[in-house]
C-alpha cells in the first residue's frame, strides 16, 4: 500500500504547488497598482481590480470550503452577497453595473480575504478526507482554471481603466515586442469531410467543451497568419467605417450608435496612429496583429477583404495537431508581437481570434448539475465563438479545444482576425 499512498500524498502536494502559483500569479498582475486603481469600473462589462481578486476567492470558499470542509468559518457574512458573480442557483448577486461604487471592503481587507481563504484551502487540500479527494481536486482545478481566466480579465480590465484616463498612464514598464515586417499573408488549404472536434483527451476542459462529436467540413483555406494592423488601417482608410455594404445590420447600427471609427484603443494625432497599450500610449506597429475588434468589425473586415470569418470547426480542425505556443502572458509584453515563420501560424497566443459561429451547446452536451452548471451553458445564447487565447491568457490554461465567447459588440478584450476561404 506504501507505493499507492505516496502516489495520492503527491497528488495532493503536486496540487497545492498549482493552487499557491496560480494564486500568486492573480496578485502579482496586481502589484503594479496603486490603491486608487482597484476599485475603478469604466463600463458595466468591466470589474474593479479589486473585485477580481476577491470573487475568485469566492469560489474557492463557496464552492470547496462550504461543502468539504466542515465548520469552515467565512471571513465576512457579506461577501457571498458582494462577490457572487452570476451564481443565482446559489444565491442573489450583487448587481454587476455597481461594483465600482464599492469603496468598502478596502484593498487591505480583500488581501486579507485571500489570506484567510487559502489557508483553509492548504488544509482542504492535504487534508481532506480520502473519500472527498477526488470531487475536491476536480473542483480545485475547475476553480484553478477559473482564476486563470480573470487574471486574463485583470489584465483586460486594467487597460480599460487606464484607456480611460486623459493622461493615458502606463500600467507599467513593459518589454515592446520586437518590430520586424510581419511574413506574406498566403493561403493554407484544408481538406473538408467528417471531422471531430471537442476535448475527449487527459487534461482539464470545461464542460462546453464537448462532448467531442463529428462535425462535415466543406474544403477550405485559413489566412497563414492574422491580420495586422497596417493591412485593418486599409480598410479604415478606404472609408470602412462609413460604408454601411461591408457591415451586419447590427454591426452597422453599432457603428452610427457608438461612433466607431477605428479599433478601440486607436489614436490619430497628426497623421500618425498610435494605440493605448498597458505600457501607455506607443506609436502603432504596423505588423503586428490588430487587436480590440468587435466581431462587427472582424466581420466587415473579411466582407471588405473578399473573405469570411472561419469557423470555430474549420479554426479547430486547422489547429488540432499543433503546438500549443505562442506570445501569452508569461511573455510580459502584454501586446500582440509580430508573426514570424511560414505557414499557419499564430494560431495561439497574441489575440483571440473570432469565428463566424455563435456559442451554442455541442450535440449531447450537458450542463452540470446545481450552481457549477452555471458556468457556462446559460451563456449559450447572442455570443460568438472566438479561439486560441492572447498576451494577456495563461499559457497553460489554453488548448485547441477551448472556446472562448463574448457578444459581437464587445471590444475590449484582446481579439482579433484571422480570414477563411471556400475553396
Amino acid at each position: 500500500m506504501q507505493p499507492v499512498m505516496k502516489a495520492a500524498e503527491s497528488g495532493r502536494e503536486a496540487l497545492l504547488d498549482r493552487y499557491r502559483r496560480v494564486r500568486r500569479a492573480s496578485e502579482n498582475l496586481c502589484r503594479p497598482l496603486e490603491v486608487e486603481d482597484y476599485v475603478i469600473q469604466t463600463m458595466p462589462s468591466v470589474s474593479p481590480p479589486k473585485w477580481h481578486l476577491a470573487h475568485v476567492t469566492w469560489f474557492y470558499e463557496t464552492f470547496l470550503l462550504g461543502r468539504f470542509q466542515p465548520g469552515h468559518r467565512p471571513f465576512h457574512p457579506d461577501f457571498d452577497y458582494l462577490f457572487n458573480s452570476y451564481y443565482v442557483t446559489h444565491g442573489t448577486p450583487y448587481p454587476r453595473p455597481r461594483r465600482g461604487l464599492l469603496a468598502r471592503p478596502t484593498v487591505r481587507e480583500i488581501f486579507d480575504y485571500r489570506l484567510h481563504v487559502d489557508q483553509a484551502m492548504e488544509w482542504l487540500i492535504l487534508d481532506c478526507r480520502d473519500a472527498d479527494w477526488p470531487a475536491v481536486a476536480e473542483r480545485v482545478e475547475l476553480g484553478l482554471n477559473h482564476e486563470q481566466q480573470h487574471q486574463e480579465l485583470l489584465c483586460t480590465d486594467i487597460k480599460h481603466i487606464f484607456g480611460q484616463n486623459p493622461m493615458r498612464p502606463a500600467y507599467c514598464q513593459l518589454p515592446a515586442p520586437p518590430r520586424r515586417e510581419a511574413p506574406a499573408m498566403t493561403r493554407c488549404e484544408f481538406e473538408g469531410g467528417v471531422v471531430e472536434i471537442g476535448h475527449a483527451g487527459e487534461g482539464f476542459a470545461y464542460d462546453n467543451e464537448g462532448p467531442r462529436h463529428r462535425v462535415f467540413l466543406q474544403d477550405f483555406a485559413l489566412a497563414s497568419r492574422p491580420v495586422t494592423n497596417a493591412e485593418y488601417l486599409e480598410f479604415v482608410r478606404d472609408g470602412g467605417y462609413q460604408r454601411p455594404e461591408f457591415w451586419l445590420s447590427d454591426g452597422w447600427a453599432a457603428v452610427c450608435r457608438e461612433g466607431w471609427r477605428a479599433p478601440l484603443y486607436w489614436e490619430e494625432h497628426d497623421g500618425r496612429w498610435f494605440q493605448m497599450t498597458l505600457a501607455g500610449l506607443r506609436e502603432l506597429d504596423p505588423g503586428a496583429p490588430v487587436c480590440h475588434v468587435s466581431h462587427f468589425e472582424a466581420d466587415a473586415y473579411a466582407s471588405w477583404a473578399g473573405a469570411r470569418l472561419p469557423t470555430e470547426a474549420e479554426w479547430e480542425h486547422a489547429a488540432g495537431s499543433r503546438p500549443v505556443a505562442g506570445n501569452f502572458v508569461e511573455s510580459r509584453y502584454l501586446q500582440p508581437a509580430v508573426a514570424a515563420g511560414d505557414g499557419l501560424v499564430q494560431l495561439f497566443g497574441d489575440v483571440w481570434e473570432w469565428t463566424a459561429s455563435p456559442y451554442t451547446a455541442y450535440p449531447g452536451y450537458r450542463p452540470a448539475e446545481g450552481a457549477i452548471g452555471e458556468y457556462n451553458g446559460k451563456f449559450m445564447s447572442g455570443q460568438m465563438v472566438l479561439r486560441g487565447g492572447s498576451c494577456a491568457t495563461p499559457e497553460s490554461h489554453i488548448r485547441a479545444t477551448y472556446r472562448n465567447f463574448f457578444y459581437p459588440h464587445e471590444r475590449w478584450q484582446f481579439a482579433g482576425i484571422r480570414l477563411a476561404e471556400d475553396r
